[in-house]
């Protein structure tokens, strides 16, 4: 029986259960603030060493920046347009703009008490301080006031506001001080905005020690020289976040470029979203503020200073290891790094190409741990030089301000290659960068795509066409991350070198598309969205709900960015109620309650939140498949997915994006090895609770701390050093409990596979003791009164040394099934076993 071969399986309908009820769905807009409330924990955690606690303080300005200028923003907008319409939680926009505020500002109360309270005073134990004017001494202060009139002082603008003058316009982001001032006979003060050059020192060094006084500080307290010959009345500084939400239709737009110059010209001048202001601003400061500004009092925020914490950063390049994490320098891949490893082809030359390593096999690659440098660049600076290539192609979404890979396209164009590339214009906050770089792609007489009517170009693709003995190759590269030398340092992403021919045909019809009419709708291998990738994951989803149905092993891993979709969420809650055990790991935004009694208590959800950003998009479907078949099942293999797409509405049908299936075996132990770390993670991760708040996993009283991201560091060094060359990362930590199917497709043998003794003594799990078997089952149930059916069954079941499930059922097969809750174990036994008997 191929469950395969129909693309439109029927769903799981279960009786009872309205699965359009707004209570099933968690708002987007907290969702993301729960997320950012994740990350300002880190610049809590006193676990975590000093400086990287300072680094997480600017993370959380940056990112609620960000939040606030396109999500509060868009609100907004939606609001003065009079929008009713309810999000799928139930919410309309005016109630969401409010309850988004109402979270915003404890957490930015959080954010000021945390440095104030915690990290300056510490900073300062540590022999690092951020001084207060008056806390300098008169030496000092004499210093900084040279330094303000010689090197600050030329490069203010005092602007007035006054008959005179009108209101200045306050640009987006930009720390201002609010003065006032008053002449010697006016009755009236004078409202005065000086902006804070952003191309001076935010903290200002006093001598050669880790000694500084904010700039604020410094033009503050040396207002005389700038102002002479006024009463400085009273002083405030203040903060202005501004809508990034501003479109012109590019239906209509003559020009994509001149759309998007526009946009970027627009944003400047948007309205403004949000107010930070000192929590002791003089009340005349804060109500002309308010009142030219237009902002309703909710979009008021006082707080204390400093008010904007990205500068700060600054003191994680201090040279002090004893306050910083351990520096990491990505690894070469084994695979590729010729200087050191021996070809695996002993046929094959030390220096062999990346062409000849890739058509050895398909490569993994794992960001950070793996160096973007010596990986994905040099596949696409070797397809420059390279005489045998004939054409290159890429999507750019996002790329560094001084890009390699830009360069190499241009190289590429010079040795007289076909080069076409998809720079997306719309890329929001990179449009500028963008824009450059389009031109000079253009100058160097490339063919570019600026993107696409109505879609996103967010595929994170390359195209290598070369001409080889046996013929026309195409190599692909497929990523969950941007061509982005910088992010990928920082960035967790996946992605594949494949010399597929299926897969390279279908990255053809792709590349096609974005200068052609159409897209292709019928796709070999990738999922694309917006035209199948929607249709195959929901055909993967109630596959895995008819596999359960049927008593056959049934899972779903998922780690995504986001699970927004609606109505990807239902198809996961009508797996659940069929009964598939279902893992999701959304760094960011997720709708889906887990938990929810008779409805999603088989979904756990949980966020990795660490060092480095959590960005690869990874699938695993178990497709029925057993870790020790039997000739007679054919129910399939499992199957792995990497991408550029998350499980959001934008991603699935406005963007152009690109998942890949990966069908190397030992690829999918590679990936089967990141997903079961990252579930055994008890330093890092944090699980939701049906209501949607979020907990932290410790380690138990003696347990060993296990990081994800620090154990991949270690992986990779270790597969540098290694004399196996097969795999990126040898994933052979011990964890307490495999997670995934591995199947035959990965090669494991039955001589691999442990015998039952054998995995108990691994500790993966623990067979029932005496008392178990003999019904004495409190200790090792939920709680309460023990089911019938447990008892009824009571050597059938028992309690695996897991940190994720606490149940396992063994099958009439001899299989075992992982289970998370009570209900799952007795719907299965009861599936199981009532027909046997």
């Amino acid at each position: 029986m191929d469950l395969d071969s129909g693309s439109n399986l029927p769903a799981y309908e279960p009786a009872d259960v309205d699965l359009t009820d707004s209570s099933l769905y968690l708002n987007r807009e907290l969702s993301a603030l729960a997320f950012q409330r994740r990350v300002l924990h880190e610049a809590l955690d006193e676990r975590n060493p000093l400086l990287e606690r300072v680094r997480f303080l600017a993370i959380v300005t940056r990112n609620l920046d960000e939040f606030t200028m396109k999500r509060i923003g868009g609100l907004k907008q939606q609001i003065e347009a009079d929008v009713t319409e309810t999000a799928p939680d139930g919410r309309t926009p005016r109630e969401q703009w409010e309850e988004v505020h109402e979270t915003l500002r404890p957490m930015l109360a959080t954010q000021a008490r945390c440095y104030r309270d915690a990290i300056r005073p510490a900073l300062a134990a540590e022999g690092v301080e951020i001084l207060d004017y008056d806390d300098a001494t008169e030496t000092e202060q004499s210093e900084l006031r040279t330094y303000f009139e010689g090197s600050v002082l030329p490069t203010l603008t005092p602007l007035s506001f006054d008959p005179a003058h009108p209101f200045p316009f306050i640009s987006n982001r930009s720390l201002s001080l609010a003065v006032l001032t008053r002449q010697p006979d006016a009755d009236d003060p004078t409202f005065t905005r000086i902006k804070i050059p952003p191309n001076r020192p935010r903290l200002v060094q006093l001598g050669d020690e880790a000694r500084y006084v904010p700039l604020e500080e410094v033009i503050r307290a040396n207002l005389d020289l700038l102002l002479p010959n006024v009463e400085i009345v009273d002083t405030a500084l203040f903060r202005l976040t501004r809508n990034a939400e501003v479109r012109r239709n590019q239906e209509i737009a003559e020009d994509l470029i001149d759309m998007v110059e526009d946009v970027i010209e627009q944003r400047r001048f948007a309205s403004v979203v949000r107010m930070e202001i000192s929590e002791d601003a003089d009340p005349r400061i804060r109500s002309t503020l308010a009142t030219q500004l237009g902002l309703d009092e909710r979009e008021i925020y006082d707080l204390p200073g400093p008010l904007d914490y990205r500068d700060f950063a600054e003191l994680t390049d201090l040279e002090r290891p004893d306050l910083s994490l351990d520096e990491w320098t990505p690894q070469p891949h084994p695979r590729l790094d010729s200087h050191r490893q021996q070809p695996r082809n002993p046929s094959e030359s030390s220096s062999a190409s990346v062409f000849s390593r890739i058509r050895d096999g398909d490569i993994l690659l794992h960001h950070p741990y793996h160096d973007f440098t010596d990986t994905v660049q040099r596949f696409i600076s070797e397809a420059a030089e390279d005489p045998d290539v004939l054409a290159v192609k890429a999507a750019i979404y996002r790329t560094a301000s001084d890009s390699q890979i830009i360069q190499s396209l241009i190289t590429a164009a010079e040795n007289g290659k076909q080069v076409a590339v998809m720079v997306e214009l719309k890329a929001r906050f990179d449009e500028q960068n963008n824009l450059e770089w389009v031109r000079k792609l253009e100058e160097n007489g490339i063919h570019v795509a600026y993107g696409t009517v109505g879609l996103k170009t967010h595929t994170k693709t390359a195209l290598v066409v070369r001409e080889e003995d046996d013929g026309v190759q195409l190599y692909s590269h497929i990523g969950t991350g941007n061509y982005h030398s910088e992010t990928a340092k920082g960035y967790v992403d996946l992605g594949l070198l494949t010399a597929d021919r299926d897969i390279g045909r279908d990255l053809t019809k792709v590349f096609n598309f974005f200068t052609g009419p159409s897209l292709d709708e019928e796709f070999r291998e990738l999922l694309i969205a917006p035209v199948t990738m929607r249709r195959e994951f929901t055909r993967c989803i109630r596959r895995e709900a008819q596999h359960a149905q049927a008593g056959r092993p049934a899972r779903i891993v998922a780690k995504v960015n986001g699970l927004e979709d609606p109505a990807i969420v239902a198809e996961l809650y009508r797996a659940s109620m069929a009964g598939v055990d279902i893992d999701l790991i959304v760094r960011d935004i997720c709708r889906l309650r887990p938990g929810l009694e008779g409805i999603s208590e088989n979904v756990s959800v949980y966020s990795l939140v660490g060092r480095f950003l959590e960005h690869s998009r990874l699938f695993y479907f178990e497709n029925g498949a057993r870790a020790d078949p039997s000739p007679e099942d054919d129910w399939g293999e499992p199957e792995y997915y990497i991408g550029s797409a998350d499980w959001m509405t934008r991603n699935l049908d406005y963007r152009v994006e690109a998942v890949t299936p990966v069908t190397s075996p030992e690829i999918q132990r590679q990936l089967r090895f990141t997903l079961e770390l990252a579930l055994a993670d008890n330093r890092k991760l944090w699980e939701m609770d049906s209501d949607g708040e979020y907990h932290q996993r410790y380690p138990a009283d003696g347990e060993r701390v296990i990081s994800a991201q620090d154990i991949l560091m270690r992986e990779a060094l270790k597969a540098g050093r290694s004399e196996d060359h097969a795999a990126g990362m040898p994933g052979d930590y011990p964890l307490s409990s495999n997670l995934c199917i591995a199947g035959e497709s990965t090669g494991q043998t039955a001589a691999e596979t442990p015998s039952e003794s054998e995995t108990e003594t691994q500790g993966q799990s623990v067979a029932p003791s005496e008392d178990t078997a003999n019904g004495d089952l409190s200790e090792v149930t939920d709680g309460g009164e023990i089911d019938g059916v447990l008892s009824k069954y009571s050597d059938r079941w028992y309690v695996p040394d897991s940190v994720v499930y606490d149940y396992a059922v063994r099958m009439p097969d001899g299989e075992r099934r992982y289970l998370k809750t009570k209900a799952g174990v007795t719907d299965l036994l009861e599936r199981a076993y009532s027909d046997t008997e």
